[in-house]
């Protein structure tokens, strides 16, 4: 059974590339529709594979790279709340997100979000080859990088650290960043679909910015055999 696209929501700002048949382009759609009320034309043919992609709101970065990497509208700025009080139960102001309410949640808080649906987050230790990264193994990937502040149109001359999503849908993986229009394709695990821009050449240019840091989403039981690792 095909997989089936989750309804997405206006205030998360959910994007969708649909990738057309016999190697067409991309096709970038707002759901629901860029007009309130507009109804869409029905397609004459099952509608190609999607891509889930949340589109920042707020601080709340971590919560679309938690839902950009499992591809579905798993978690609200509400359930990660929950989470920072069950983290920090008798904490009055709470280290685990933004005083203000906005968002700005820490690793903690990503950690915790996965292991509730029976995942692990894997630190990658930046000292090891790429080439012993099982990437078959690992669900996704979740990045910790300085993103430029912007207010409004004025970009500001400050970063602050920003969580992003990377995942593979159908043998194309993607930089699921909500700071993006859109997905972005970045290509095979070793540059097979798009040999001009493989995945692991990505993650290692990320990885050389130096402040880079990695979170591999896997299950419990690739976590707890080490297989997300190539050790020969």
């Amino acid at each position: 059974m095909r997989k089936q696209p989750v309804p997405g929501n206006r205030e998360a700002g959910v994007v969708r590339a649909r990738r057309e048949p016999c190697g067409g382009g991309w096709e970038h759609a707002w759901l629901p529709g860029a007009e309130e009320g507009m109804s869409q034309a029905p397609e004459a043919r099952p509608s190609p594979p999607s891509v889930y992609h949340e589109r920042q709101r707020l601080e709340l970065c971590a919560v679309h790279a938690l839902n950009n990497v499992l591809q579905k509208q798993h978690f609200s700025q509400e359930a990660a709340d929950e989470i920072c009080k069950r983290l920090a139960p008798d904490s009055r102001l709470n280290p685990h997100r933004s005083l203000l309410g906005t968002g700005n949640y820490d690793v903690n808080v990503i950690m915790a979000a996965l292991q509730g649906l029976g995942l692990a987050a894997v630190w990658w230790d930046r000292r090891r080859p790429l080439s012993q990264l099982a990437l078959p193994q690992v669900l996704g990937l979740i990045l910790n990088l300085p993103s430029p502040v912007s207010l409004g149109l004025l970009s500001l001359p400050l970063r602050r650290r920003h969580w992003v999503a990377l995942r593979q849908v159908d043998g194309i993986y993607y930089n699921l960043d909500s700071k993006l229009r859109a997905p972005e394709a970045l290509g095979g695990e070793d540059g097979v679909s798009l040999p001009t821009f493989p995945f692991r050449a990505f993650l290692a240019a990320a990885l050389a910015q130096g402040l880079c840091e990695v979170l591999l989403v896997v299950t419990k039981e690739v976590e707890e055999t080490g297989c997300w690792l190539h050790t020969s």
